[in-house]
């Protein structure tokens, strides 16, 4: 059954849905990542159900493998500063966005401009934060000088591009074509192979869900008729076991299982396989195919899939990132609550960044139907045809 409001709302609702949605994810998923279901369920005496504390408690400064970050206690990760800062970039642009902007405004916001990050608990550089599959956007096209638009080949493949399209799916809302394209040219700055090809289909399944009438099911029929290779594959194989299941927790195992042969790391999340993060046109990366699996699973609830991505545990900030954006682009409602502990723990206004990407997105449909009109207008009278409409 779909849950109330799912499928309804206007842009700025979608908008603020999806990107509050993703951050609200990411903080409840940060201090569980990189464990196991089971992990997790002893760490807490049970399911986590909101936000948590840091997995190692007042040790957190000097834990291993998680110090110096504070992981948890409503903390945004990584992926949510990506995220807003891909917000900047495009409030810089003011249009579509290519490698080229990645090069020319993502890389110097993050070199430039000290930030406030949670997990440091400091005003910082981004880049002295984010994780070195991104710290490459930096040695790439800063020193490197290389091409943008081939500077990810080369680098580890995993969902370090995916993890921050969601922006480029609320700007093609209800295109899933368009923004699949926009987000594979922008992540060839980033990433190659599956982990590009993750990226566009986020950025898809976040454009589908923003459509009049989306389900989980509508946002997941619009990715598969998109994506490619492996990443198609797991899809359909995640998926398909999803639609057996009503409550994450009998998901969890089946959802691992159904992904394991597309997935390089292996079983041990913080011990990956010798040929993990390696192009290859047979596999995917996890998050993607699990996120949209809990989406299902959930009937796109928010709170549902949020939870469920939390509790599969590996990189589930990341896998509650992307289901976060995906359902509060569906319209289902984020609870107030988190993200307000969120926003208060993080020290961030979650809605600026919708309220000034829902104003770029407006000004770019508007240039768009500018550039249709004199497509049309070229072509009648190239073909002799009146234009329509």
């Amino acid at each position: 059954m779909t849950p109330k409001g799912v499928g309804t709302g206007s842009l700025d609702e979608r908008i603020t849905g999806a990107l509050v949605g993703a951050a609200v994810g990411d903080a409840l998923g940060g201090p569980v990542e990189g464990y196991s279901p089971d992990q997790i369920a002893e760490r807490h005496r049970g399911r986590v159900h909101g936000v948590v504390g840091p997995w190692n408690g007042d040790d957190w400064p000097t834990a291993r493998p998680i110090a110096p970050y504070h992981k948890g206690d409503g903390h945004v990760t990584d992926d949510t500063l990506m995220t807003h800062a891909l917000v900047r970039v495009y409030a810089g642009v003011r249009d579509h966005l290519d490698a080229y902007s990645v090069a020319t405004h993502l890389v110097p916001d993050l070199m430039t401009t000290p930030r406030w990050i949670p997990e440091l608990e400091a005003e910082a550089l981004p880049l002295q934060r984010i994780f070195l599959a991104e710290k490459w956007l930096v040695a790439r096209l800063h020193y490197g000088h290389v091409d943008p638009r081939e500077a990810g080949s080369g680098n580890i493949v995993n969902c370090g591009a995916a993890m921050y399209m969601a922006p480029v799916g609320l700007v093609n809302a209800a295109n899933p074509a368009g923004a699949y394209a926009e987000a594979l040219d922008v992540a060839g700055a980033h990433q190659s192979s599956y982990g590009r090809e993750a990226a566009g289909v986020f950025a898809a399944a976040v454009a589908a869900a923003c459509a009049p009438g989306a389900t989980p099911d509508s946002v997941v029929a619009a990715c598969l008729s998109l994506a490619k290779d492996g990443t198609r594959d797991a899809l359909e194989a995640v998926c398909e076991v999803a639609s057996r299941y009503t409550d994450f927790e009998s998901a969890l195992v089946p959802l691992r299982r159904a992904v394991a042969p597309y997935d390089t790391v292996g079983p041990d999340y913080r011990a990956p396989s010798l040929g993990a993060r390696r192009p290859s046109r047979l596999h995917s990366i996890e998050e993607l195919p699990v996120a949209l699996g809990m989406l299902i699973v959930s009937g796109g609830d928010f709170r549902h899939a949020v939870l469920g991505s939390v509790n599969y545990g590996r990189d589930c900030d990341s896998i509650a990132t992307m289901a976060g954006a995906v359902a509060g682009a569906l319209g289902s409602t984020v609870p107030h609550d988190w993200a307000k502990t969120v926003a208060e723990a993080s020290r961030l206004d979650l809605d600026a960044p919708a309220r000034t990407l829902t104003e770029v997105t407006r000004e770019i449909f508007a240039r768009d139907v500018e550039r249709r009109r004199a497509h049309e207008a070229a072509y009648a009278t190239l073909t002799g045809t009146p234009c329509s409409g």
